[in-house]
């Protein structure tokens, strides 16, 4: 039998009254790094979800005979809810603590992997939409949360390298997210079915359609779980965090916290970072099928792009020790330059040459979103959490990036559209080399 106790949930500047449910034996809090271990698993199972984006995207548009930008709506159904759910979540947190918040947002994952079943059977691809602005609603509360959390645990000086290694964590997710995602879907690609017909039609897309409904039931099914785990577990309080009731009153507008240049212009480089590495993700399986690129086949396509998120990965890793000796605006500048290079060298070559360098993309990736986070977050003290609010609303980059490029993809080709997200990195070198120079103003 369980029952309620109240606790005190507080979180980069957030003090709320928490009702955790536990066991009649009431549940210890869970020391400060089993804490961190504990919300790693939430790095990863987003990530996860967000990676499968990228085999989403280009099947269906097979199923639905879509153009890119029509295609590329699956990224930004997905990444909109950052920007329109952050500031209700934000309040969502204030109010019902951290911990609820997290079970709150792993419930509303849940329902919306869930309407993946019914969009498959409607073959409609409005509804596949609104199930992926669903799932993306609950992650974004897990975002709000979890981010500032990481840092809050511990040094503020070693914050970039233990958020680089949380986000590692996530980086796995995404690394193993395509080559799941080929493996069942692409796997599975209807032959002998003819498509000049409706009844033809309606077949194909009804088997197609029908492929995503599995690997979305067990993610509901995983997400459940986590709900449970969530629910029994106590995670430990950051009590140089709480904000009294008055003080939380009176806090800065988001407006008002934009006039802070070092989080305002690290808005902007959030924007753009998600914006060009979604916007690569999503178009890689069909760059790599170009007969003028390396005519890969889908499925041996989804496996390459798993190499792409897996170089993100053993950079995070390796980001989170080099962090801890090298600044991060320098590792920022470098990682940015070297993408700005090697989206180059894939606009101006062929073959497997051109693969590899949109793939080494992956690891100049690698530690940009939590070094910018952190970067953009210093100096804020108690306004840290309404900071990470404006930072996760600038995670709508991946909604309207890959969108920018997807029209461009229409009217000059896949290859050439790399522009979009070269010019992006291209802001990220100039964020990380003047980084130091920018001073929030508490």
């Amino acid at each position: 039998m369980k029952e309620l106790v109240t606790g005190t949930g507080e979180i980069g500047g957030s003090h709320a009254s928490v009702a955790t449910p536990v066991s009649s034996a009431a549940s210890a809090t869970v020391p400060t790094r089993t804490g961190l271990v504990v919300l790693t698993s939430l790095f990863f199972i987003w990530g996860f979800i967000t990676s499968l984006n990228d085999i989403l995207v280009p099947h269906l548009r097979n199923v639905f005979e879509l153009s890119y930008t029509k295609a590329i709506f699956v990224q930004f159904s997905f990444f909109a809810a950052y920007f329109i759910v952050s500031i209700p979540a934000g309040k969502l947190l204030r109010r019902v603590g951290y911990q609820l918040g997290l079970v709150m947002g792993l419930l509303i994952a849940c329902a919306g992997c869930l309407i993946f079943i019914p969009a498959a059977r409607m073959q409609v691809y409005e509804v596949f939409l609104l199930g992926l602005f669903v799932l993306a609603s609950g992650i974004t509360i897990l975002q709000v949360s979890a981010n500032p959390y990481v840092i809050a645990l511990g040094e503020a000086a070693t914050a970039p390298s233990r958020l680089n290694l949380t986000q590692a964590f996530n980086s796995l997710g995404t690394t193993l997210a395509p080559f799941f995602g080929g493996l069942v879907i692409f796997s599975g690609v209807s032959v002998g079915i003819d498509r000049s017909t409706a009844a033809g039609l309606q077949a194909f897309r009804a088997q197609e359609a029908a492929l995503v409904e599995a690997p979305y039931f067990w993610l509901a099914v995983v997400l459940l779980l986590m709900v449970a785990f969530f629910s029994w577990i106590r995670l430990p309080s950051i009590p140089g965090h709480q904000l009294p009731a008055q003080v939380r009153s009176s806090a800065d507008s988001k407006l008002q916290l934009l006039r802070h240049p070092r989080l305002s212009l690290g808005a902007l480089g959030i924007f753009v970072y998600v914006g060009a590495e979604v916007a690569i993700g999503s178009f890689l399986v069909n760059f790599f099928g170009e007969p003028g690129v390396a005519g890969m086949a889908t499925g041996e396509a989804a496996r390459y792009v798993s190499y792409y998120w897996g170089g993100a990965m053993i950079g995070r890793f390796a980001g989170a020790l080099l962090l801890r000796y090298i600044s991060a605006g320098v590792m920022l500048a470098t990682c940015a330059l070297g993408a700005v290079v090697f989206i180059l060298l894939a606009m101006m070559s062929s073959g497997m040459q051109a693969v590899w360098a949109i793939i080494a993309v992956g690891l100049f990736n690698s530690i940009m979103f939590p070094t910018i986070f952190s970067l953009a977050l210093q100096g804020l003290g108690r306004h840290t959490s309404q900071g990470s609010g404006i930072l996760c609303m600038a995670i709508v980059g991946g909604a309207f990036v890959p969108l920018l490029q997807g029209i461009l993809a229409d009217q000059i080709g896949i290859q050439l559209s790399f522009l979009v997200p070269l010019l992006c990195y291209c802001y990220i070198l100039y964020y990380g080399t003047f980084s130091p120079l920018l001073r929030n103003r508490t």
